[in-house]
């Protein structure tokens, strides 16, 4: 069987390579998908402990991660006005998946259903995850935005690429991390696990930033090919 860590890595280096195919494929629309897609089930994954080199961490991290990879992909290519684009339809997209959840759970389900319990354990705890993500989300990714910008008019070299991409994510992850477990876990958890939770969260979020160097210039490169 399979450590979590061993899946962790797993699961990272297939949301990278899902979202290079996904701009091959579909270009610009593709990352906005994308967006959305991390957005809604990062809020779902988040919701599940795990152990991960010995602290405990939330899922969720590794996809919702991919999401500023997905802003400084259109920040690099495209422009800051492409990349708030993408930020808004990912917000458009939690908003909406609220709002249709907290519908469906409404419904009085028939004695031959077995699903409900399940639901509202997820969904249950939807609206103040979403209320944290959409804040740590608009907060994070618009300081992602203005900062990588920041840089890449001081590292204006698509050799210095990484420079930009590191330097914006891992702060913009850290405002991120912050916000968010403040909002969704003080008072759900004691403060030692919302302590393990924040810290091993933002090391984990510190390791996706890092890892996925590499795809944005594979994307840059996949643009160049494309001769956008």
């Amino acid at each position: 069987m399979w450590s979590n860590e061993i899946l962790w890595i797993i699961l990272m280096l297939v949301n990278f390579s899902l979202i290079t195919l996904a701009y091959k494929l579909f270009g610009k629309t593709g990352l906005y998908v994308w967006i959305g897609i991390a957005g809604v089930l990062a809020n779902i994954q988040v919701i599940k402990t795990v152990e991960l080199f010995g602290l405990v961490a939330t899922l969720g991290n590794v996809i919702y991660g991919t999401s500023f990879l997905a802003t400084d992909i259109l920040s690099e290519i495209y422009g800051p006005k492409d990349a708030k684009r993408g930020v808004w339809i990912g917000f458009f997209f939690l908003v909406a998946s609220m709002v249709i959840m907290q519908i469906c759970l409404k419904f009085t389900p028939d004695s031959s259903d077995f699903a409900q319990s399940s639901l509202e354990t997820i969904f249950g705890i939807f609206p103040r995850i979403v209320m944290a993500s959409l804040t740590a989300y608009l907060i994070s990714q618009f300081h992602d935005i203005w900062a990588y910008h920041l840089w890449k008019k001081i590292f204006p070299s698509r050799a210095l690429i990484f420079v930009r991409n590191n330097l914006s994510t891992m702060v913009s992850q850290a405002i991120d991390s912050v916000v968010f477990c403040s909002i969704a876990f003080l008072g759900v958890f004691d403060m030692a696990v919302w302590w393990d939770i924040l810290l091993t969260t933002y090391i984990l979020k510190w390791i996706v930033a890092a890892v996925d160097t590499p795809f944005i210039y594979l994307a840059v490169r996949i643009s160049e090919i494309k001769g956008e």
